[in-house]
């Protein structure tokens, strides 16, 4: 077993070799997991580490620039113990911040609660914390510091999607004519907001996925890329291109600065309104889920051709990019994909009209994918 400790100002790197060669095929992860839970791998020669002086202070530098606050935030940092610990504290501080902290000790037991700012555990302490202290916001970061979530002044938690046309409608205002790409799992205000429809900003749904989404950005010059899961890719002359949660954090806070008037809660409420399901996970079996994708697509789209409906619209389309995003007359619709990482499908539904709507859609939905018996559980639901 490999380890290595955090140091404030370098990185470690390391690298082993297995004589045990892999075989090439669907099944490798699997391979790879026996091996290393059996004790199977073997050291080779070659391995080796090399440390790097000043690379925390290099990231931090490169975040922060000669950008300094000129309102006063106090803002909840919420690492749930994960990676960012390590960092983000200190990137508020710099950037002018006061910091009310929450989690910030390096912990990989995560005592507290899964990091994952998509998980309404996790959102739900975030605004407890907002609340108990009178911080202007909450900004909560995944285990390995990628991905950003919102929770604003009033406790409300702000989905990642939503968080994105936020910054989306300010980025436009700056950048007249931008193109964003958002996940097929996103709210569909992408293309339909007015503000961004002002600005001329252009709206691209693309697969979901880290590879498949900062490829399409770099692909047709976007300015940014967003996922509802709180992963965002910010091209030059923002960011680096890569998703970097430290780098949102630092967008949303010169946001604020840029609107000196605005609340987080005004930020949000501003938007038009729409009512869409957290992201939903169903437990399928990796080697399974693809193949009982394969048949829901199919199942849907026939439903579409028959002329069916869900929560008794139309069925205006269904987009097949990346599972099946099946959008009504209203606009309205209802996702259903497969997890790119973990035995799952994923599902989001989002109504422009109502709450009930939306609920309807989920259970007319999630009734045709009860049709596959290798579906189970939800890892959360509405």
């Amino acid at each position: 077993m490999v380890t290595a400790s955090h140091n404030p100002n370098g990185w470690t790197g390391v690298k082993m070799g297995f004589e045990r060669p892999l075989t090439h095929g669907p099944d490798e992860m699997a391979e790879l997991r026996d091996i290393v839970l059996q004790g199977q791998g073997q050291p080779a020669p070659g391995g080796g580490y090399e440390f790097v002086e000043g690379v925390r202070e290099a990231y931090l530098d490169d975040l922060v620039g000669d950008f300094r606050m000129t309102r006063k935030l106090r803002v909840v940092c919420a690492t749930g113990n994960g990676t960012a610990s390590a960092f983000a504290p200190e990137l508020f501080r710099r950037l002018g911040v006061e910091v009310v902290p929450s989690h910030n000790q390096l912990d990989y037991t995560f005592p507290h609660y899964n990091p994952n700012p998509e998980a309404m555990e996790m959102l739900h302490d975030m605004a407890e914390t907002v609340l108990a202290t009178g911080a202007d916001f909450a900004l909560g970061f995944d285990g390995d510091g990628d991905r950003c979530g919102v929770v604003d002044d009033t406790g409300e938690e702000i989905f990642a999607d939503k968080v994105g046309v936020i910054l989306a409608r300010d980025l436009g205002r700056l950048y007249p004519g931008a193109t964003f790409v958002a996940d097929v799992k996103s709210t569909g205000l992408f293309a339909s907001d007015p503000e961004l429809l002002r600005h001329g900003v252009k709206a691209d749904y693309w697969k979901t996925g880290h590879s498949h989404m900062k490829r399409r950005v770099k692909e047709i010059g976007a300015l940014a890329g967003f996922e509802k899961s709180g992963h965002y890719f910010m091209a030059q002359p923002i960011g680096r291109g890569y998703d970097c949660g430290m780098r949102v954090a630092v967008e949303i806070c010169k946001l604020m600065d840029r609107n000196p008037d605005m609340k987080m809660s005004d930020l949000r409420r501003a938007l038009p309104q729409t009512w869409a399901t957290p992201t939903m996970s169903p437990y399928c079996p990796d080697t399974e889920k693809y193949d009982v994708l394969a048949r829901l697509v199919d199942k849907l789209q026939a439903l579409a051709a028959a002329g069916g409906t869900l929560a008794g619209r139309p069925i205006a389309e269904v987009v097949t990019v990346n599972g099946a995003r099946v959008i009504l007359d209203n606009g309205a619709w209802g996702l259903v994909r497969a997890s790119s990482n973990t035995p799952n499908l994923v599902v989001v539904c989002e109504s422009s009209t109502s709450e009930a709507e939306m609920r309807a859609i989920f259970a007319d939905l999630d009734a045709i994918i009860r049709t596959e018996p290798a579906v189970g559980a939800y890892d959360q639901t509405i």
